[in-house]
């Protein structure tokens, strides 16, 4: 099969990279906690240095970007979730982890969520299957040493997810994953054809901060959307999700999101959306504990 183009693949072939991984039952849940027309999930992506150490590590430059995450944009986030009372998700590499465990230890003492984010946010498609389970297994180890917390959630580096990644997130026992795309609301996931129990917690780009600010000096590529229209892309998605009765999830990375030019659009999206009065902030592990035991899974 390597050897054929996929315009030569066979109909068994084509049919079974599809239903490897499926979205199966829809898991919206018929109301939130404390009658919430809307639950909201704010995520933050703890890359720092991994980023530039899984390319190779050779520029100290952004290295330096990474380590922004740590010294400015860690501490803003976290000032930010105390006063407004909120939790949130953060996913970590395991490597981010051991360079600052301490970073670590304070998001789970301020009750906060870890979940993982692989050993040095590699490409999952792009590492062997045997090794990929290695590093999942290993990343969820080391997460537990350092913090005392097993991790119960995953997101994939990138969102790159291979077709082997659900079979190790079984094995690891997770609740939930958070790295697809097939709806706005949480699902459950389906491995060839069979109900798995496990939830998934769909992304988007959409609701991502770095595909707006992010650039590339060497290919003279700059961001080019404003922060008043990333703020309303952002607030657009919540009053859909609200309208609906849905989830919000947002993802956000710690050296992208925090500048001061750009971290209002964090604090203005939370007022707007406590403004509501009946939005359930929650971490991703409780949402998806919540819709699944609503669904009896």
């Amino acid at each position: 099969m390597d050897d054929l183009e996929p315009w030569q693949w066979s109909e068994e072939t084509w049919r079974g990279k599809v239903e490897r991984v499926r979205a199966g039952r829809n898991l919206k849940p018929k109301s939130w906690p404390g009658g919430a027309r809307c639950a909201v999930a704010l995520s933050f992506d703890v890359d720092h240095e991994t980023n530039e150490l899984r390319d190779g590590g050779k520029s100290v430059g952004r290295l330096s970007w990474g380590q922004y995450g740590n010294r400015a944009g860690m501490p803003r986030i976290l000032s930010m979730l105390a006063k407004e009372d909120i939790k949130a998700s953060f996913f970590v590499p395991a490597v981010t982890a051991l360079l600052y465990p301490d970073e670590q230890r304070r998001v789970v003492a301020e009750g906060h969520e870890i979940g993982l984010h692989g050993w040095i946010h590699e490409v999952n498609t792009a590492v062997p299957p045997d090794k990929e389970r290695e590093l999942h297994l290993r990343s969820a180890d080391t997460l537990e040493r350092i913090t005392g917390v097993r991790p119960v959630g995953m997101r994939t580096p990138s969102w790159d997810f291979s077709e082997v990644t659900l079979a190790v997130e079984r094995e690891l026992g997770l609740l939930y994953d958070s790295s697809l795309f097939a709806d706005d609301d949480p699902y459950e996931l389906i491995e060839n054809g069979e109900p798995t129990g496990m939830v998934e917690l769909p992304v988007e780009w959409i609701r991502d901060d770095a595909v707006y600010f992010n650039m590339n000096r060497f290919q003279a590529l700059r961001p080019y959307t404003p922060p008043e229209a990333v703020f309303d892309i952002f607030r657009r998605e919540f009053d859909g999700a609200y309208e609906d009765g849905g989830l919000f999830l947002l993802t956000m990375h710690p050296h992208v999101i925090t500048y001061r030019s750009r971290f209002w659009i964090v604090e203005e999206l939370v007022r707007h959306a406590k403004g509501k009065g009946d939005v359930w902030f929650a971490t991703h592990a409780e949402i998806a504990a919540y819709v699944k035991a609503q669904a009896e899974l």
